[in-house]
């Protein structure tokens, strides 16, 4: 359904992109225009320009781009209609009196609505019985009342299906219960709750809304952690548990625990910038979404070994985003929550103000199973730091720690340096050689799954680009264009897609803003239409220019009809065949 367009006027002009942007990443003004990090892929150098002059915004090291209401759809997980309703509340604009999409938005509604009740549900059940396993197993991990109240703990007992009947009785059908990822359906078609004998962890979103849950077994057989499969609102990948309460922190640094235990009880320590992930390991998706929050991650994981490897790898998916890491070395305790029970939260505040950085965390390990005392343990050790010192980007902050280790060792700081840089050198080399095998391998045109016929259609696709670009900025030379081209001499058909979205909007007197595609293309989509606007800024396309781009389609079509309709790769794959056959 298309929004009146003095709606979405409005809608824009009260969510500038770039206030709405800087929520999300930090922005640097260039001119008219802001850059910063891309929040939707890793980076270190900013590639995202924000535009000010069309509201719209690109990355060119992702590809994402669209307006306003693209970037809150990528961002929060919404689809097209849940962003403009969640921009007209952030804008105080009311909505239009037309029905919305009825479709996902209605499912994911739902949704929502199973949820809070469920985790109402389980709450009553966790208060209902004042001996029941689930308040035990609470207040025997020191937990207060208040503390289980603020985070909505609840309690699900080991009867098969006590919240299926409740949520039906509410209203709701078999197939909804199953959606939300709440119940499931056995062999014999039984439908029977996911969370039984368990204590229960609500998963909300920054909106408070309760997405989805996780579930810690009290006793008997079954995983000891259970979490929500994904949903229509909820992607494990993509959110934090008690990042709600986390992203109203003052600090600008987030604590990264291993499970939500050790988050509740640093929390209730007076830690409130804790967070962690929902039984996974820690994806880029949400390595980004911590920089939105902070600029430094204590990475508070379990001293064990599974604890020590993920810590590894969360090292380099959160430097990736750009963040100051540190880790956490907890001595004469398994985990924070043994800690701070132990030692108290001061002691604790100690330990996280006297955290090491992630480099000499890095250092320290690579002695680990090592005899320091022998020579062979000493080179052994400078090999594995010498690959450390090399994947450090700033040469000043390698130079640093170059002289660290030179001197703990006994080196000369010179020997280190050589080693160090010939590593880099070599890195450097290979990576050069891997971009350029990307190159001559066409990687880039085989990625592009919005308009695969370009990497066919060079030529052709470029001329295409270059007359939308062309009629994006001049409507008005529609007619001129019409009158030598028609959609149908459009060689690629996503290209064609947009032809014929601008001639209806030019038609029927429509905006003609980057804004103005929402209603007929994808947010990734979108990232292609914002690609061509990007691109052909700085290019001057004249009226004559637009008349070569309209030769060169006629030119194919003149070729196709006459049989000679063959691109560089099928006529090498031609010469080929003949060049067997000859022989």
């Amino acid at each position: 359904m298309a929004l009146p367009d003095d709606f979405l006027y409005q809608l824009k002009n009260a969510n500038s992109i770039e206030g709405v942007m800087s929520s999300y990443t930090s922005l640097k003004r260039t001119g008219h225009n802001y850059v910063c990090l891309c929040p939707f892929h890793s980076e270190k150098s900013p590639s995202c320009t924000v535009y000010t002059d069309t509201q719209s915004f690109y990355c060119f090291g992702c590809g994402a781009g669209g307006d306003v209401i693209t970037f809150v759809m990528k961002s929060e997980n919404l689809d097209y209609f849940e962003a403009v309703k969640y921009l007209a509340e952030r804008g105080n604009i009311p909505l239009p009196d037309e029905q919305f999409d009825e479709n996902s938005s209605r499912i994911k509604q739902r949704v929502y609505e199973i949820n809070r009740l469920a985790a109402r549900f389980f709450f009553s059940q966790l208060k209902a019985q004042r001996d029941n396993n689930g308040l035990a197993y609470l207040l025997n991990r020191g937990l207060s009342l208040q503390t289980i109240e603020k985070y909505g703990l609840g309690y699900a007992d080991d009867k098969w299906n006590n919240l299926k009947n409740y949520l039906m009785s509410e209203g709701y059908t078999e197939n909804e219960l199953i959606v939300a990822g709440l119940c499931i359906k056995s062999k014999s078609g039984n439908l029977y709750d996911v969370f039984r004998n368990r204590v229960i962890f609500p998963i909300l979103d920054l909106r408070g809304n309760v997405i989805a849950f996780g579930g810690r077994l009290l006793d008997g057989e079954g995983p000891k952690y259970l979490n929500s499969s994904d949903t229509p609102v909820f992607k494990k990948s993509r959110n934090l548990f008690s990042l709600n309460f986390a992203k109203s922190s003052n600090e600008k640094r987030l604590i990264l625990a291993e499970g939500y235990m050790d988050v509740i009880a640093i929390n209730q320590a007076g830690f409130s910038n804790t967070v962690a992930t929902l039984g996974t390991a820690l994806t880029p998706e949400q390595a980004r979404l911590m920089s939105q929050y902070a600029e430094e991650i204590i990475i508070a994981y379990d001293s064990d070994d599974a604890g020590q490897k993920a810590t590894y790898k969360a090292i380099a998916l959160l430097s990736d985003a750009g963040l100051k890491t540190r880790v956490l070395t907890i001595d004469n305790a398994k985990d924070p929550d043994e800690f701070i029970k132990k030692f108290g939260a001061t002691r604790f505040k100690l330990l996280l103000d006297n955290s090491e950085g992630a480099i000499v965390y890095e250092l320290n390990k690579c002695k680990n199973g090592l005899d320091m005392e022998s020579d062979t343990g000493k080179v052994e050790y400078l090999k594995r730091v010498t690959h450390i010192l090399a994947d450090i980007k700033s040469s000043v902050e390698r130079e640093v720690y170059i002289s660290r280790v030179a001197n703990e060792q006994g080196v000369s700081k010179e020997t280190l340096l050589y080693e160090v840089n010939a590593l880099v050198k070599k890195q450097r080399n290979m990576n050069e050689k891997r971009e350029w095998r990307n190159i001559t391998n066409q990687i880039t045109a085989k990625r592009d799954n919005i308009n695969p016929e370009a990497a066919k259609y060079p030529k052709e696709a470029k001329a295409e680009t270059g007359i939308i670009a062309f009629l994006l900025n001049n409507p008005d030379k529609l007619e001129f264009v019409k009158s030598r081209l028609q959609a149908e001499d459009f060689v690629t058909a996503f290209n064609k897609r947009v032809f014929i979205s601008i001639v209806d909007k030019i038609g029927g007197s429509k905006d003609i803003s980057i804004s103005s595609f929402n209603d007929d293309f994808t947010p990734d989509e979108m990232g292609k239409i914002s690609e061509i606007s990007a691109k052909t800024r700085e290019i001057n396309i004249t009226q004559e220019t637009v008349s070569d781009y309209i030769d060169v389609l006629l030119s194919h079509i003149d070729n196709t009809a006459n049989g000679n309709d063959m691109s560089d790769e099928d006529f090498l794959n031609f010469f080929n065949s003949l060049k067997q056959k000859l022989n």
